[in-house]
């Protein structure tokens, strides 16, 4: 694996990071195909890409010929995954944060696609490692975690499974700078660097919600105001979605075992409730 060149990206999942990471890629020049093969996720996909890059337009960060230009670029199918992968020299999962479904699309990748496709994840917290297991190539699979709105946020997270390979990271590194990123490189842990910290402060700040400390929105001001974050810890985690925050960290606490990412009993109650967030209409904050 000396040398990646990468014109084609197949997303698989067309969730909200996954047609945000097919947006960024087709804007930023690569032929990016959107694969999902639940029904109707693709078409609202791809309209959520389409009023992205709108916002875009009306915000001066993008101009019509270049929206014309990406959509050009953008292509989806609902079918065959073998269909999909056609072509492409980076494929990137953004399925649900479940092992055994990410295992099993690696699985199948592998048998459709040549030896030097680079495969990787978007998980926030899963182990590299344990997706590559099983694997003929594991050293071709790392974690690409982008975060959301990914046409916005500058951040890419790169994680080192056991036994991903250099030249791999280096190729994603690269890749990383065309699609307006600043890159991190992170081994293979817990959490890696950004969920880790991130779930640790949203965690504190459903506590202090909880004890009645300060509302949600001094809670968040104390982050904005006082540190500088562009968004506080609460309004973050409707972003995100509550079941998102509660899935990520159980998985934590079950693999540091720390009360740090013991999940708040207002975060489980307002998952079992169906107050998710923003997508939702309804978490720490109403929409």
């Amino acid at each position: 694996m000396s040398e990646h060149r990468v014109q084609r990206i197949t997303v698989i999942g067309a969730g909200t990071m996954g047609h945000g990471i097919a947006a960024q890629a087709a804007r930023c020049g690569y032929s990016a195909h959107l694969y999902d093969p639940q029904e109707g996720a693709v078409e609202r996909g791809l309209s959520q890409i389409y009023a992205s890059y709108d916002k875009a337009i009306a915000k001066g960060k993008m101009t019509e010929k270049l929206r014309a230009e990406a959509q050009g670029r953008l292509s989806s199918s609902a079918g065959e995954l073998s269909d999909a992968v056609k072509g492409s020299e980076l494929i990137i999962e953004a399925v649900p944060e479940r092992l055994a479904l990410k295992r099993e699309i690696f699985q199948a990748l592998e048998a459709l696609v040549a030896p030097d496709v680079i495969l990787a994840s978007n998980t926030s917290s899963l182990s590299i490692s344990a997706i590559a297991s099983g694997l003929t190539r594991p050293e071709r699979l790392l974690g690409m975690h982008f975060f959301n709105p990914v046409m916005i946020m500058p951040l890419l997270e790169l994680v080192r499974g056991e036994q991903t390979s250099g030249d791999v990271i280096d190729a994603m590194k690269a890749l990383g700078e065309t699609l307006l990123k600043t890159c991190i490189v992170v081994k293979d842990s817990p959490g890696f660097a950004t969920s880790r910290l991130g779930i640790t402060l949203g965690n504190e700040a459903m506590r202090m919600f909880e004890e009645g400390v300060a509302s949600a929105e001094d809670i968040d001001r104390a982050m904005t105001l006082g540190y500088r974050h562009p968004i506080g810890p609460l309004a973050l985690t409707d972003l995100v979605g509550l079941d998102v925050r509660l899935s990520i960290t159980e998985h934590l606490y079950r693999e540091l075992g720390t009360d740090t990412f013991k999940p708040p009993q207002i975060l489980v109650e307002k998952v079992a409730r169906g107050e998710l967030g923003k997508k939702s209409g309804r978490g720490f904050y109403s929409y």
